[in-house]
């Protein structure tokens, strides 16, 4: 066991004209199974990259060990998958390797295949593997579930939870819970660490917001009950010091003394009052800082004048002479929300294409009306470019409501000056995916829509989902979204 301390991080883009961290202490332990969590464009990759040396800091990071970032980048995926895993950890035994493929439930004949020939969900395991054979490191495994099924990401978290001396970069809520026993969040105004896992945290999370919620709210009945008794004795004050110069009482002088004595009080009063009013507002002013904007998304689509929108029979599709599947059948109804589940490789995105329209070579009987309108997400969205209002223009939808989709998940207002090809991966996601509100389809066809989403936005993507209850066929791994959202299965 050894401890990494990083003292007074500090670090920023030169493209952007704030700091990502600002003076940032905090201490991990390396036997630690650590969750990164916080909103996309928080840099949760960005501080991995700081670890592993890419990026220049003002600031200390000391470790007694060594930094390795998963994905692990192959350059000629022609070698055999043995000899790259070799390559990563070098004087491995063989059987050390066969060993640890099998803890995540991969095949020998997987390392005697050339690397390109493997899934994404073979490469993560055999790459994650090679990894953890590798002595005195400690990994930095940046989102390791995308494009992982749901039996993948499970036999994946067993095989975590048994390693020690990570930091997971995750929004699997579920994947996250099986696997970490302490939580690095970056937070609005700050970055802190607890013991436990995402359900903890965030239960602690929810009781710290509501509790600073309701100390504002009494904060600010306060200050205005401080600021009406401070405006009150002071205009008392003010009186008494006139009435100092008034007529005789009675054919008596005022006593000025008496007057100037109990207006000085009053006034020590007033600024007492005044400095419990600023004390109070200072206090405020702490509260608040690190609840996390989680505004209501809004979308509006048309209704289609027929119930059934998709009909599919005896459905199947083969590659290279390769059948993916055969014999399935399955509608599409208004208010569907389906998801279609099977493991890697089962053929799922090659469904949502052909619903789509695009070449898929196909067998069986499969109805589309000519005038359904449909909204399509796709898995890999790296390609996207240009200005937000040129995304927008190309997708013909309203400029205006997409950046205030764009704002309510998340992003600042200086990020829309930038292209969207300098967004992060989540940032991305969210553009395709607040178009596609913007859309007012018959039909949504999401393709693992939450890889890269941050937790806080999944959380409103399933709100507005389940509010305006839209027609959807989808494939998601995340099993805490799928178990809320589809009220239909579809297996492949």
């Amino acid at each position: 066991m050894s401890v990494i301390n990083v003292a007074n991080l500090t670090f920023g883009y030169e493209s952007s004209s704030e700091n990502i961290f600002e003076n940032v202490s905090f201490s991990i332990d390396t036997d630690w199974k650590l969750g990164f969590i916080g909103r996309n464009g928080r840099g949760k990759t960005t501080f991995l990259r700081i670890l592993t040396g890419e990026l220049e800091y003002s600031g200390n990071i000391s470790a007694d060990v060594e930094f390795e970032y998963f994905p692990y980048d192959v350059t000629d995926e022609s070698e055999y998958t043995i000899d790259i895993i070799r390559t990563i950890s070098c004087d491995v035994q063989d059987w050390e390797i066969y060993r640890e493929i099998s803890l995540l439930s991969l095949s020998d004949d997987v390392l005697y295949r050339e690397f390109h020939t493997l899934s994404n969900g073979e490469k993560t395991k055999a790459l994650l593997a090679a990894m953890f054979l590798k002595q005195n490191t400690f990994l930095l495994i940046d989102e390791p579930t995308n494009h992982l099924d749901s039996a993948g990401r499970k036999k994946l978290a067993e095989y975590l939870c048994k390693k020690k001396g990570f930091i997971l970069v995750s929004h699997d809520r579920t994947f996250l819970d099986r696997c970490i026993d302490h939580v690095l969040s970056i937070n609005r105004q700050n970055i802190e660490i607890q013991k436990g896992n995402f359900s903890s945290w965030q239960q602690n999370k929810d009781f710290q917001d509501s509790f600073e919620l309701a100390q504002n709210e009494n904060l600010k009945k306060n200050i205005k009950r401080l600021e009406m008794s401070a405006k009150r004795t002071s205009e008392w004050s003010d009186t008494t010091e006139k009435s100092k110069r008034g007529t005789r009482n009675s054919g008596l002088r005022p006593d000025r003394g008496f007057i100037g004595h109990k207006s000085a009080k009053m006034m020590k009063r007033s600024k007492s009052i005044e400095k419990r009013q600023q004390s109070a507002i200072e206090e405020k002013s702490a509260l608040l800082k690190n609840i996390e904007a989680s505004e209501e998304l809004k979308m509006s689509f048309p209704q289609f004048h027929s119930q059934r929108l998709i009909s599919v029979n005896d459905l199947s599709i083969s590659y290279d002479g390769r059948t993916i599947f055969s014999d399935v059948s399955f509608d599409i109804n208004r208010g569907d929300r389906a998801a279609l589940c099977g493991g890697n490789g089962s053929g799922k995105s090659s469904v949502l294409k052909l619903l789509c329209g695009e070449n898929i070579q196909y067998s069986g009987g499969f109805y589309k009306p000519e005038q359904l309108k449909i909204s399509y997400v796709p898995q890999n969205v790296s390609g996207i470019c240009g200005t937000p209002e040129e995304f927008a223009l190309k997708n013909n939808i309203d400029f205006s409501l997409f950046l205030t989709l764009l704002r309510k998940l998340g992003f600042e207002r200086e990020q829309f000056e930038r292209r969207l090809e300098d967004f992060s991966e989540g940032q991305k996601k969210k553009a395709v995916i607040a178009a596609s509100l913007c859309t007012g389809a018959h039909l949504y066809i999401w393709d693992e829509p939450l890889n890269y989403i941050d937790v806080i936005s999944r959380m409103q993507i399933e709100e507005v989902i389940l509010k305006y209850a839209p027609t959807m066929i989808f494939v998601e791994h995340d099993e805490y979204f799928c178990d809320k959202i589809s009220n239909k299965i579809i297996s492949l």
